[in-house]
């Protein structure tokens, strides 16, 4: 079985149609580390992400870099920055192909994460998304259809959430209220979280 770009854009109609609960509770999480503004953000991404025009031959990769450029145009924040890079790397990998098989979502989602992390500067253990993403590649790796690839990224999301949330943030606005940041759940990871619900919905 085979990503394509009406995949894409199934999953963005998905997380549109639960953006508004995401929104409020992404918010009052990064209120208590940070600006509370994480799902304002991911808000002002997703809505630009669903207004851009597609290429009409369906290229895979084309489609990504359509999103990535939509979501650094709405917002210059360090997280909508790692999404585009996210983007942008896999778009990078797949660019001419209508088709992407399953099988590598994990490795591109790996590659994705390391990406992240040399732009963003956060390592793994770190209490951020990157620990999210790594997760969800690992689960996935080499599984060949959808079903069992959302079912398996939401179980290794959810349960990622909850191994961090008593241990500290070590990087970003969080780290200097690190001990305050214990058995809290981090904005980018309960993100990753309610998007792959979502898109299961």
């Amino acid at each position: 079985m085979h990503m394509r770009q009406e995949h894409l854009q199934d999953a963005l109609d998905k997380i549109v149609a639960n953006l508004p609960a995401i929104e409020r509770e992404l918010n009052a999480a990064d209120s208590k580390l940070g600006d509370g503004d994480t799902g304002g953000m991911l808000a002002r991404v997703v809505s630009a992400m669903h207004a851009t025009q597609l290429p009409g031959d369906g290229d895979f990769g084309a489609t990504l870099s359509a999103y990535a450029r939509a979501t650094a145009a709405a917002t210059g924040s360090s997280l909508g920055t790692l999404i585009a890079t996210a983007m942008l790397t896999i778009a990078k990998q797949t660019r001419g192909r209508p088709e992407v098989p399953w099988t590598e979502l994990g490795p591109l989602l790996e590659q994705a994460r390391d990406a992240m992390s040399a732009r963003g500067g956060a390592g793994l253990g770190d209490k951020t998304v990157l620990d999210a993403v790594d997760a969800v590649a690992r689960s996935i790796n080499g599984v060949e259809d959808s079903s069992t690839v959302h079912s398996a990224a939401q179980a290794a999301a959810v349960a990622t959430l909850e191994d961090f949330k008593d241990r500290p943030n070590k990087i970003g606005r969080a780290r200097m209220c690190a001990e305050a940041s214990i058995g809290l759940d981090d904005p980018g990871m309960l993100a990753v979280v309610r998007v792959i619900q979502a898109i299961g919905r």
